[in-house]
């Protein structure tokens, strides 16, 4: 099949050689002369005449069989040219309009030339060409069977164009020598001899030049780059253009796309310029070779563009020159006057013709430099993008690296809080608890009880901060939860004014409180969370302020609660207004000394505002002070249900004794809840853990436990989930150091999920944070055993639940005996918040005479720091 397919063409063509013989012999012999003989007009013509007897039929059948031959001839021939042409032309212009317009571009010159009859020029223009062809094929022929076996090129046969040189001086140099040795023999420049044999001569030539080119240029000119592609396995590779698969062989590694790409895509690509083969371009090599043979000075002077001019324009008058050469060629042979009329002519025209050429080439070689200024400027942009991007993946796997390093340091930070926020909670736990059973001891004398009311509020003060660095973790986790409860908010802000006083007297600072004529008894909103705010804005005043003092202002109108904090501090930097209210940023001060603190206070209060609907603004001056102010929409309750009056004294309960059982492995904090529990008439058990316990609950009847959650080997869930096992049904209250107020979000943070279950399934009836409020305490006691509560008896109460009475008899009982000097006293101490120069007032008045009454009242409110209900009091007593 391969021989039939190839050289077994050969016989074909001998018969149908033999066949045209044999029509020429046929014509020749029916009178037709030896000149025609050859057209196939007439040879088919005397064929067509054996056929029929009608001169008009057999005219008729030969022009149709003339017709059809010549189709065939000519479009076959059209179409095997126009593969070459489409090749050539593509590599060249970088574009492939496609084989079809190669095609009718062939047909058309063939039958224009067919048109015009110019049959001597033509075999002319083919014995050059036959030259032409043997010099191509004897300079492929030597480089295979004498340069490789030689070893003057390399072993492999290399027909990429991206592995190519563009000029290879081997087989160029060889086929051009060749060509201009068959040529000149041809023309009849080296004899008769020679021209009869000049197909040979142009065959040894390229047999000659090639090696010894070959061995000259040291076989360098082959292969311009080696391949980087790897096989695969399944040996096939997607070119990164087109997409499409093609073998390993047939695939070149292109650095403009960095990847994989065809021959074809290679071929038309011209945007990359072959990067892939630096120095081997045409332009390259031809620029080298002036370097060679011309002096540096002039060779550096030759401008590209001259070059490119020069060799275009000696093309394109070359092309010219061959088709008015056919046309002189068809001028008849004799009159010597009009030839050389007609070749004048024709000189003049090509001289005309090259001067709008050279101007047409002129204008397309700059047209072509200003292009290939723009592709290049074109790939340098492209490149710089291409490195930006890769500078961005760079950026953004670096990014992405440190935002895991930022994810795992967030959780271990998380981690960190939860651990330190229950080893803080349990000191304080003791301490506040300890602190609110000493404040309800009656032996201790006035001022002590302040002191311990001082410690308890402190006490306060740090369980807030630390509630504060824990927002942090809850704020990032999405777990902050705002509550709507009755908040009495004129309370409130008393505690907290009384609190901070205290703070700015100590540090030699004056504390102003001013308020509005109406101020609601009790509002909606989070009292945790307000109380937070104000701390911390109240905390910050007092701490930057050096000298001077701190007001605060408080007004409500609408439902609106706003709140007006100013200090005479160190202040703040216009362009720091915003950046103190980032997280864990801190504006240092040169002319200040650093304060403590984690800088999380106003991010924290920041945000809560803002979750509550409200707004902080914040103005400042340098070495001035910085004024805070904070609005909220807290709506007035109209009926409350909780009273602002002070809580009295838990003495006992109704009913019968109630056993509660503590669980806890701090030994403190199961004394703490025995002292409160105990004097309130209940009988506590304490067990060091949920072993313990689990062996104590058949030796009596426990009405509830209280649980430590954390507790070593068997925790407070495990426990619990026991206990309902054994089914024990009293009330189970869960107590907890842990960083989250809600025992799901507890759990979701440890990942456990079998305590998670647990935890949904609701085993307990309350939970309970530490440090633990005795009276929180005891309400969900009273709610999970539905106990009912008995007072201590009490004769003080505080005039501010009675002063709307307007009883002239209630009035005339307290304030007798008072003395309007003692009041004014009263009212100048309060407002400078001096605690023991209203002691020293009230010790001077409890002589014979004067109204105990009044005197307790005043010393119930010093106790609790209410100077504004001292004020008050005093005020009407003034009345």
């Amino acid at each position: 099949a391969l021989i039939s397919a190839g050289p077994g063409w050969i016989i074909v063509g001998a018969l149908k050689i033999f066949a045209g013989s044999f029509l020429a012999v046929l014509a020749i012999n029916h009178g037709v002369s030896e000149k025609l003989a050859g057209d196939p007009t007439y040879m088919y013509l005397v064929a067509f005449g054996f056929i029929t007897e009608s001169p008009n039929v057999a005219l008729a059948l030969a022009g149709i069989f003339v017709i059809i031959s010549q189709l065939k001839i000519n479009v076959t021939n059209a179409y095997a040219g126009s593969i070459a042409w489409s090749n050539f032309f593509s590599r060249l212009t970088h574009s492939h309009p496609g084989r079809v317009v190669w095609l009718v571009f062939n047909v058309a010159i063939a039958l224009l030339l067919m048109e015009l009859g110019i049959y001597e020029a033509l075999e002319h223009i083919l014995g050059i060409y036959a030259n032409v062809a043997v010099a191509w094929v004897g300079a492929l022929v030597a480089d295979l069977v004498i340069n490789k076996p030689l070893g003057f090129s390399p072993k492999h046969i290399e027909f990429k164009r991206a592995h190519l040189y563009d000029i290879n001086p081997v087989g160029v140099g060889a086929m051009i020598a060749a060509s201009a040795m068959g040529i000149f023999s041809y023309i009849g420049l080296f004899g008769e001899l020679a021209q009869a044999l000049s197909p040979y001569i142009a065959l040894a030539t390229a047999f000659i030049v090639s090696p010894l080119i070959a061995i000259a240029t040291k076989g360098r000119y082959y292969i311009a780059r080696e391949s980087f592609l790897q096989s695969t396995t399944k040996g096939v590779l997607n070119c990164t253009v087109c997409q499409n698969d093609f073998e390993v062989e047939d695939m070149a590694s292109c650095p403009a796309y960095g990847g994989a790409i065809c021959s074809l895509c290679c071929s038309l690509d011209g945007r990359c310029q072959d990067q892939c083969k630096t120095g081997a371009r045409f332009n390259d090599q031809f620029t080298g070779f002036i370097n060679k043979f011309l002096p540096h000075k002039l060779a550096s002077r030759l401008d590209n563009r001259l070059l490119q001019f020069l060799f275009l324009m000696g093309l394109i008058a070359s092309f010219i020159a061959a088709v008015f050469w056919l046309v002189y060629q068809q001028v008849p042979i004799g009159n010597d006057e009009v030839n050389t009329l007609i070749a004048s002519s024709l000189k003049e025209v090509f001289l005309l013709l090259l001067i709008i050429v050279g101007v047409l080439v002129w204008l397309f070689v700059l047209a072509t430099e200003s292009r290939q200024f723009a592709l290049e400027e074109s790939q340098r942009q492209t490149e710089k993008l291409s490195n930006e991007i890769n500078a961005h993946k760079k950026t953004d796997l670096a990014l992405q690296q440190a935002t895991k390093t930022a994810d795992s340091a967030n959780r271990a930070k998380s981690r960190y809080l939860t651990g330190i926020s229950h080893e803080l909670r349990s000191p304080l736990n003791t301490i506040l608890g300890y602190t609110q059973l000493l404040e309800k001891d009656q032996s201790l004398l006035p001022e002590h009880h302040a002191k311990l009311n001082l410690v308890h509020r402190s006490g306060d003060h740090l369980a807030d901060l630390i509630e504060g660095i824990l927002d942090i973790s809850r704020i990032e986790a999405g777990r902050i939860e705002l509550r709507r409860d009755q908040v009495p908010l004129e309370t409130l802000v008393e505690d907290l004014v009384e609190m901070f006083r205290m703070q700015a007297e100590n540090k030699g600072l004056s504390f102003t409180y001013k308020t509005s004529a109406y101020i609601p008894d009790v509002v909606f909103g989070d009292e945790k969370r307000l109380r937070q705010i104000l701390i911390n804005l109240l905390s910050n005043a007092v701490k930057y302020t050096k000298s001077g003092g701190v007001s605060l202002s408080f007004s409500y109108q609408s439902q609106v609660a706003e709140f007006k904090i100013t200090d005479t501090g160190i202040g703040i930097e216009a362009e720091n207004l915003d950046l103190i209210f980032q997280p864990f940023e801190r504006i240092r001060n040169p002319s200040s000394p650093q304060m403590p603190g984690t800088g999380l206070g106003l991010t924290i209060t920041k945000f809560f505002v803002e979750i509550m609907g409200g707004e902080i603004t914040l103005q400042s001056k340098i070495n001035e002070g910085s004024t805070f102010k904070l609005s909220l929409m807290l709506p007035s309750v109209p009926n409350p249900i909780i009273k602002t009056e002070d809580v009295r004294q838990i003495q006992s309960y109704e009913g019968q004794q109630k056993t509660i059982m503590v669980v806890d492995d701090d030994a403190s904090h199961r004394g703490l809840i025995s002292e409160i529990l105990s004097p309130l008439n209940f009988i506590v058990l304490e067990a060091t853990d949920s072993y313990s316990c689990l062996e104590d609950i058949h030796k009596t009847h426990i009405d509830m436990f209280l649980l430590d959650i954390s507790m070593p080997g068997m925790t407070g869930w495990e426990l619990v989930k026991l206990l309902r096992e054994k089914e024990i049904s009293v009330p189970i209250i869960m107590v907890s150091a842990d960083a989250f107020e809600n025992p799901k979000h507890a759990l979701e943070e440890k990942k456990d999920k079998n305590k998670l279950d647990e935890c949904k399934e609701r085993l307990h009836d309350d939970y309970l944070n530490k440090p633990i409020s005795d009276k929180l305490l005891l309400d969900k006691i009273a709610n999970a055993l539905e106990l009912k509560w008995i007072y201590e008896p009490t004769d003080v109460l505080p005039v501010l639940e009675q002063v709307n009475e307007n009883s002239e008899s209630f009035y005339k009982e307290v304030f007798e005996g008072i003395e309007q000097r003692d009041c004014r006293e009263l009212i100048s101490m309060a407002e400078l918040g001096y605690i023991e120069g209203i002691e020293k007032v009230l010790i001077r008045m409890e002589t014979p005479g004067n109204n105990q009454k009044f005197i307790d009242n005043i010393r119930h409110f010093v106790t609790r720091y209410q100077f504004s209900k001292i004020i008050s009091l005093s005020k009407k007593a003034l009345n």
